[in-house]
């Protein structure tokens, strides 16, 4: 079981990304990591810093009530408490909660048709997409039942007109996740605004999700996985900041 220690950084880690990654709304939006225990303790973002700032130990540790159980001179963002409180308290696979509001999340979130499986990279999320109706900024605690509701066992959520949202196993699991959806989306209003969309079938599209999502699969002759990509690419990703921003483990 990783420790605090290591779940600060990883969560570190991950907010300096999103920064790197231009995919940050100034001080909104957050990310969130569940520590082991019983309590339901998580950390997320201390309000008012920008994510290129975080560092593991400013992380603010909360309760599901919103409450700091430690000492911290940052407030927390109230939308973001009412998201991530909400899904850390109804799924224990989810130990990360990402969200976003990019120009191509929000884009795609506005359409009638949502996410389609137009490239290879969206085909990961086929039959993976959760929605979630717009009620406003997520400041209502009544609306955390119909989010729960709406996001299923699902591991990713269109929230409509509003942003993206992804949740993980793991830290890294969540923003490679939110990585490939934020692209999926790009592809997607390039392929749109470019002509007639050319959709694969239901069976290529449904086979490519299993090879995406469940590498261990039994494999028929000739047909090869990849189990490692996504740990290889997080480790990766982490070399890539310890050049550009090494602070984020302070």
């Amino acid at each position: 079981m990783p420790t605090e220690r290591h779940l600060r950084e990883e969560l570190a880690a991950c907010y300096r990304l999103i920064a790197h990654f231009r995919m940050t709304d100034l001080i909104f939006t957050h990310i969130s990591v569940r520590l082991p225990g019983p309590e339901h303790h998580f950390l997320i973002n201390p309000y008012g810093l920008m994510f290129d700032e975080i560092t593991a130990s400013n992380l603010v540790k909360i309760d599901l009530h919103g409450h700091a159980v430690e000492p911290s001179p940052y407030p927390v963002n109230p939308a973001g408490f009412v998201i991530h409180s909400a899904i850390h308290g109804a799924r224990e696979d989810a130990q990360c909660v990402l969200h976003t509001h990019t120009r191509a999340g929000c884009a795609v979130a506005a359409l009638e048709c949502g996410l389609l499986p137009v490239n290879q990279i969206s085909m990961e999320f086929y039959g993976k997409v959760a929605y979630h109706d717009y009620e406003g900024v997520a400041l209502d605690l009544s609306e955390q039942q119909r989010l729960v509701a709406d996001l299923g066992q699902q591991p990713v959520m269109i929230l409509r007109n509003h942003g993206l949202l992804t949740v993980g196993r793991s830290v890294s699991e969540a923003f490679m996740r939110m990585y490939y959806l934020e692209k999926a989306c790009e592809i997607q209003l390039a392929a749109q605004a470019s002509g007639k969309l050319v959709l694969p079938s239901h069976a290529v599209c449904a086979h490519t999700e299993r090879q995406f999502n469940d590498p261990g699969r039994p494999l028929q002759e000739g047909q090869l996985a990849d189990p490692d990509a996504m740990q290889l690419a997080w480790a990766a990703l982490l070399r890539l900041l310890d050049k550009v921003a090494p602070g984020y483990r302070d």
